[in-house]
């Protein structure tokens, strides 16, 4: 064997070492990788006798932006 052959050689082994330990790190972080579970707004029934107004915060930043 040659100087080139060997000095090839590590170069391989190095890069294929490399490469494992980046697909491993990878894929042990895989499996904790969750989707996010979209949140539903609550939804409220509505009253008896009627009167369903609710003053909300959409309701206060309204009432905000027009006032003059």
């Amino acid at each position: 064997m040659t100087q080139a052959t060997k000095s090839v050689s590590r170069r391989r082994l190095f890069a294929g070492a490399s490469t494992l330990g980046a697909i491993a790190a990878t894929a042990s972080l895989l499996p904790s990788i969750e989707s996010p579970v979209p949140s539903t707004p609550a939804v409220r029934e509505m009253p008896a006798k009627g009167g369903g107004y609710t003053l909300s915060e959409h309701v206060k930043r309204y009432y905000k932006s027009a006032l003059v």
